[in-house]
């Protein structure tokens, strides 16, 4: 059986900066979804390897989507939604909490 939702998606007419590059945004994204939208992986490298890690679990469980909006560090970004404007960068490696 095909389900419909009941009203069509939202357009995207908010927009986010990733590392510099604008992204679009529905309102009612997190910023984890509007990356994802907008072909971004990976928001954060781990503090060893400078392995790429980005959104995984999409309900704050796992911490692999980290980064640093609005220059604040360790947001989750999943968890956290978009604001017209938001500026998202790359958390690389560990940040401090100080």
């Amino acid at each position: 059986m095909l389900v419909r939702p009941a009203t069509a998606p939202a357009e995207a007419t908010l927009t986010i900066w990733f590392d510099g590059v604008a992204a679009p945004a529905r309102p009612g994204d997190s910023v984890a979804v509007a990356l994802l939208a907008a072909g971004i992986m990976a928001t954060r490298t781990t503090p060893i390897s400078g392995a790429p890690r980005g959104p995984y679990c999409m309900m704050g469980a796992c911490f692999d989507c980290l980064a640093t909006v609005d220059g604040r560090a360790n947001v989750q970004t999943c968890m956290t939604p978009v604001r017209d404007g938001m500026q998202v960068q790359t958390q690389r490696g560990a940040a401090s909490l100080g």
